[in-house]
């Protein structure tokens, strides 16, 4: 059984799933911040076992939100898991009357997001020393 759990604040299993992909697999230094805890967080999981998360919170603009620290267990890549989280995000935000989702995705992952429906804008930066994009979607016209 496939499921997705939000709260606010960080779970353990999303501070798990984020020390695994983030830190340990790609070498971030800087993955946890004060934003860990008024973000909401999103767990999916399968049967049981958390395989994948994300967190959302507002910019300054009440019409846009911000996604971030999308991420997947290595064994459980390839199951569409982030475009799940993803499209539940979405869903949450549209609920809310959320105009605008923006998000600061690593360059080797563009393709997903463009996939996604969201856009790049800018020029590529450096974020830990790992190239990343501004990218955003429209949820409400």
């Amino acid at each position: 059984m496939i499921y997705i759990r939000m709260q606010q604040g960080l779970s353990q299993d999303a501070r798990v799933i984020r020390q695994e992909v983030f830190v340990e697999e790609q070498g971030f230094c800087h993955e946890f911040d004060d934003t860990d805890s008024i973000a909401w967080h999103l767990v999916l999981y399968e049967n049981e076992q958390a395989a994948g998360c994300c967190r959302l919170f507002s910019s300054d603009d009440p019409d846009v939100y911000i996604l971030g620290r999308l991420a997947v267990r290595k064994s459980c890549r390839g199951r569409q898991y982030g475009e799940r989280l993803v499209r539940e995000a979405e869903a949450w935000l549209r609920g809310r009357q959320v105009k605008r989702l923006a998000l600061s995705a690593q360059v080797r992952v563009r393709p997903f997001y463009e996939k996604l429906g969201f856009t790049a804008s800018g020029d590529e930066y450096l974020d830990e020393y790992c190239p990343h994009i501004h990218m955003e979607k429209e949820l409400i016209e």
